[in-house]
């Protein structure tokens, strides 16, 4: 205990009394608790107060669980005085030293680590409690809701090891419906918590979850008798408010999560886990005033609390970006680079709000915000409070955040589809009132991007289709468990793919109408096996079927020559021994003989877009014997399929322009854009071909991309950029910008010669 705070009470002279008060303070804790619980802050806290002056005059004479409860009423206090927390820790450690064997004082430690965000002392703390009982239960849930909170795979089998032993563990059945919760399982989920409620009526983790799911499942009489039941037992907690805001957050409903939080802040103002939910869902509503400040207070309450420091950080740097308005969007971007991102993505935004209104008959509300963030760090903890996050982009609705090109190595990902995506997102978001399930946002969002551009969107990787061989792809009935818990690395990945294809496999049978359809089913309440059954009339299992059908039929010629995959290592079969022999004999220099495979396992896999993809050793040795034509249209069937091929994209724009294929070396280029900006000569070379091919507008906004990325040469940049200007009808403009070079530079020739041509056409512009 932190001497300097109780020494007065050392004066007290109180050792004998405490002695005896020991052997009763378990049964205090639980009175005081009670207390507490019940309403009775101030009382509870009194007492609460008192085991620290027990334990100040005979903490050598306390034994471990004495030391336990101890350290609980210095939780309870914690709430109020949060340093108190440190003072629980320390009455934790010293319980594990009188007695290393007091493993419940062992796994509250973790507990309380984990609760103030210290997953990494949890994750040591209960390896010691399982090395030395790999069985005790509260130790194997413990640990489970660690992995669930690092994202590590395991959870789900620890769950179920400690309900192999205690069935009716009330802790293991509510984070088992939490697991199943997060997978939007909720009729299972709540048949988790009743089980868990018959072992204990009176839980309040049980009866918060409980009241959260069935008021997310649409049972507002269920909710209504466990809210009661609730406030009746806990007449000062806000355990229903947090719970059912943690819970519409997952489900991606924002601002019900957010007037839950709000509730929760005003039934207990002193509940900062309330605070930082409403402050969370306020930024993913777009709320950043009001977000800070909820913020702000929740910090203010639980400094430990580093999700809520990292956001408010975070939010510290947004006086560094611009924001940029277009009729229909937002765009807060970084002032290093708005200028060079805003028009590329403002454009391509733009398009994709009048594709998708078209689309799916809805129009979201405006104007929607996009963040765009150079650091991936700073994108993470935007998205989740935490920097690591995998993701490229995430859509709250009618708020997107994203990375930058600039935030990953150079071709890693395409900027545009990635945008694309997340506008997607917020239409069938809309349109279902945020009821769709990940599932199908997700797929419907890769499809779109198969849809906007050649090339855009996922493609099938070999082992995505030996894992279909294999039976290991996951059900349509559990397909959300792909996103929020994988089972191994590459599930996540198969699960966009899937979910994708399954979009594809209804819009062509039943066509596109029923997509839409599907979503105003979610809207209006249907949960999946509904949906399907009113829309598509069929059941889960049966397009489950269906789709398999499909799919063998889709890639049959490929399926073909792929083995069924083991789940380690990559794809076998005849496709990838064909491959390995073509860049065997390619290395080998044996021209003809490697022509020929590669044309073969192209054949055997033409959708295939990896790096040693068949279409670019073909490319390679096309170009070796100098048959550009064919080297290009090699080039060409890979760029259609793969969205980052940045060289293969780069060496397409030169061949074409070498053959005088302007407009098709554009394109390449203009693809360039959409994976790797910043190279101002692509943008000044672009901009040139868009002069031979008199589109004025598109070398007018290259010229500019050229300035505003500070090439060496920056005075011809502007030059060009004044010309750019003229051509396209705006010789004002084009003159202050030629002023300005002339005044850095006054004996710039070009720039002399482009003023007296403008001053001769005052009204014009430059042929």
């Amino acid at each position: 205990m932190r001497n300097v705070l109780f020494a007065g009470l050392l004066a007290i002279g109180m050792s004998a009394a405490a002695s005896a008060q020991s052997d009763s303070l378990n049964t205090r804790l639980q009175a005081a608790v009670q207390r507490y619980e019940r309403g009775d802050r101030v009382g509870a806290n009194e007492e609460f107060s008192r085991f620290i002056q027990i334990y100040n005059a005979n903490a050598d004479r306390l034994t471990s669980r004495e030391l336990v409860a101890v350290a609980i009423a210095c939780s309870y206090l914690g709430r109020q005085n949060p340093q108190m927390f440190r003072d629980a820790l320390r009455a934790f450690d010293r319980a594990v030293a009188k007695d290393p064997e007091n493993l419940d004082a062992r796994v509250r430690l973790a507990e309380l680590f984990l609760e103030k965000y210290s997953s990494a002392d949890a994750k040591r703390t209960l390896a010691a409690v399982l090395s030395r009982d790999s069985a005790y239960v509260p130790a194997l849930v413990a640990e489970a809701r660690r992995r669930a909170f690092d994202g590590e795979r395991g959870a789900d089998a620890l769950l179920d090891q400690a309900l192999l032993l205690r069935p009716e563990d009330v802790a293991a059945r509510i984070l088992r419906a939490r697991f199943l919760a997060d997978a939007e399982g909720f009729a299972a989920a709540t048949r988790e918590v009743d089980r868990a409620l018959k072992a204990d009526p009176a839980d309040a983790e049980a009866l918060a979850f409980g009241a959260a799911l069935r008021r997310v499942s649409g049972d507002a009489n269920g909710y209504a008798d466990l809210a009661r039941r609730y406030d009746a037992l806990y007449p000062k907690e806000a355990g229903v408010q947090v719970a059912l805001a943690e819970l519409l957050s997952r489900v991606r409903q924002y601002a019900a999560a957010a007037e839950a939080a709000r509730e929760g802040t005003v039934r207990d103002p002193g509940n900062w886990r309330a605070h930082a939910l409403l402050g969370v869902n306020q930024l993913r509503l777009g709320e950043i005033a009001g977000a800070k400040k909820s913020l702000e207070a929740a910090f203010a309450g639980d400094p430990f609390d580093i999700w809520t420091k990292n956001t408010l950080d975070l939010l510290d740097t947004f006086k560094d970006y611009d924001e940029l308005t277009t009729p229909r969007f937002r765009f807060v971007i970084e002032k290093a680079e708005s200028g060079v991102l805003a028009p590329y993505l403002s454009e391509l935004a733009e398009r994709a709000f009048a594709t998708f209104s078209t689309k799916y008959g809805f129009t979201p509300a405006t104007p929607i915000r996009v963040e765009v963030y150079r650091s991936h760090a700073d994108f993470s903890v935007r998205t989740v409070g935490l920097a690591g996050l995998g993701a490229l982009g995430v859509s709250f609705g009618t708020v997107l955040v994203m990375d930058a090109p600039s935030a990953r190595d150079p071709g890693s990902f395409n900027w545009g589809s990635t945008a694309w995506h997340e506008l997607a997102h917020t239409f069938t978001l809309g349109l279902s009132a945020h009821r769709v399930p990940r599932w199908f946002s997700e797929g419907l969002s890769v499809l779109e991007e198969r849809r906007a551009r050649p090339g855009w969107g996922a493609d099938p990787a070999p082992e995505f289709l030996a894992a279909f061989k294999a039976g290991g792809l996951l059900p349509v009935s559990r397909l959300n468990d792909g996103f929020v818990r994988p089972s191994h690395p590459a599930e996540l990945g198969f699960s966009y793919y899937q979910a994708s294809l399954l979009c594809e496999m209804i819009e062509a049978r039943w066509g596109r109408p029923a997509l839409v359809k599907m979503l105003q089913a979610y809207r209006d309440g249907q949960d999946t096996p509904g949906v399907f059954a009113s829309v598509l009339q069929t059941t889960p299992n049966a397009l489950a079927e269906q789709f398999s059908t499909w799919f063998r039929q889709r890639f049959a010629t490929t399926l073909a020559s792929i083995a069924p995959w083991t789940g380690n290592g990559p794809a076998t079969g005849a496709f990838a021994s064909t491959l390995a022999e073509a860049h065997s004999l390619l290395e080998q220099k044996r021209a003809a003989e490697a022509k020929a495979a590669f044309e073969r396992a192209e054949a055997m896999f033409p959708d295939y877009a990896g790096p040693d993809a068949p279409s670019l050793g073909l490319a390679r040795l096309a170009r070796d014997r100098g048959d550009k034509a064919a080297a290009v249209a090699a080039l060409a069937r890979h760029t259609a399929l793969d969205e980052s091929a940045f060289s293969a994209n780069a060496l397409e724009a030169s061949l074409r322009e070498e053959l005088g294929d302007v407009k098709g070396a554009a394109a390449a280029l203009e693809r360039i854009l959409w994976i790797a900006p910043y190279d101002p000569a692509l943008h000044a070379r672009l901009a040139d071909l868009a002069d031979r091919l008199d589109d004025r507008a598109r070398a007018l906004r290259e010229r500019r991309a050229v300035v505003r990325l500070a090439p060496s040469d920056l005075l011809e940049a502007r030059y060009q950029l004044a010309r750019a200007l003229a051509r396209a009808g705006d010789p004002a403009a084009a003159r202050r910008e030629i002023l300005q070079v002339l005044e850095a530079a006054p004996g710039f020739e070009k720039a002399q010669g482009l003023l007296l041509e403008l001053r001769k056409q005052p009204q014009g512009g430059m042929p």
